[in-house]
């Protein structure tokens, strides 16, 4: 019988666990393959990690990884990636917002031959309509700012890879400034897509602020365009295009010409705000640079439970 390895990101979920897991001990029962439930606490400050141990020492397929602090939610997804040892993964939060009714129908599209199964959200009613209108834009701003992939509007952290994509995703994507749902899009092999709706969340407040998202999303397009580089081209050019009206317009005037003091100082602040966000645009890329030729982990494990080979060692990628 073939293995899912089930990767469900934590932090400070105590009161959803419970609902996530009876949920999953009802899906369970339609499974056709084997599994493991991989819980990763991404850090946890409240009971989550003492709810996971009591849920693997009823069920020997459950597993944990408690990381040694909140290292984000993506490097909680790629840990249990490097920790998985099923013939294929399936990546998801606990909030029940990923619904679990889901995976039999991915389990299916990977037994017809599919390497990659993105979940993309039709709906997700509960972050309001300011939320969806943010990512439906930025979904459009990434696909014109990069021509290699079309990423899917509305596609979510919620996925299934196969073992081949998993080991190509722990070996050769280990970026500090990662974006592992464009990872997915982007690897190329057979894929398709599920459509669903986003459930409510079953317990206490999103993670994802509005600074965090607009932060993730600066990460993610510098991960994959280098255009924001290029506006100092075209803001050189179009303060060309500037120069050369005010020029026209200055030799059309000339007789009855006025003392020009408001116009110089509208082109030099217009001029210094271009050159700031230039600069500024410059600056992140060179934090990028840093945070990769730093070269430090990605995560670090301070408990594992339940897992068949024993704590894992620097080479099992315990260090991330």
């Amino acid at each position: 019988m073939q293995k899912i390895s089930i990767v469900v990101s934590v932090y400070n979920e105590e009161k959803v666990l419970n609902k996530f897991y009876q949920a999953f001990e009802e899906i369970k029962k339609d499974l056709t393959w084997d599994y493991e439930l991989i819980f990763v606490d991404d850090g946890s400050s409240d009971a989550s990690s003492s709810m996971i141990r009591e849920f693997a020492s009823r069920d020997p397929k459950v597993r944990l990884i408690r990381l040694s602090r909140n290292f984000g939610h993506e490097a909680a997804m790629i840990a249990g990636i490097d920790r998985a040892r099923g013939d294929a993964v399936i990546c998801m939060d606990a909030d029940l917002q990923h619904p679990l009714e889901c995976i039999p129908e991915i389990l299916l599209k990977l037994e017809e031959g599919y390497e990659v199964v993105n979940m993309v959200r039709t709906s997700n009613r509960s972050v309001g309509v300011f939320k969806n209108l943010f990512s439906r834009i930025f979904y459009k701003l990434l696909n014109r700012m990069q021509d290699q992939v079309s990423f899917e509007e509305n596609a979510s952290d919620y996925f299934a890879v196969s073992r081949r994509v998993a080991d190509i995703l722990k070996t050769h994507y280990r970026e500090r400034v990662r974006f592992l749902r464009g990872y997915v899009q982007s690897v190329g092999f057979r894929k398709t897509t599920i459509r669903y709706e986003a459930g409510n969340r079953a317990g206490g407040n999103t993670h994802y602020r509005f600074r965090k998202l607009v932060s993730f999303s600066i990460d993610t397009i510098m991960s994959f365009s280098d255009m924001p580089l290029k506006l100092g081209i075209y803001a050189g050019l179009a303060c060309s295009l500037l120069g050369l009206i005010v020029l026209i317009y200055t030799l059309c005037t000339f007789r009855d010409a006025p003392s020009g003091y408001a116009t110089i100082v509208i082109l030099i602040c217009f001029l210094f705000a271009i050159l700031f966000v230039i600069i500024g645009v410059i600056g992140e890329y060179i934090s990028v640079l840093f945070a990769e030729l730093k070269d430090r982990p990605i995560y670090l494990v301070e408990e594992e439970m339940n897992f068949p080979d024993g704590p894992g060692e620097k080479d099992d990628l315990t260090v991330g």
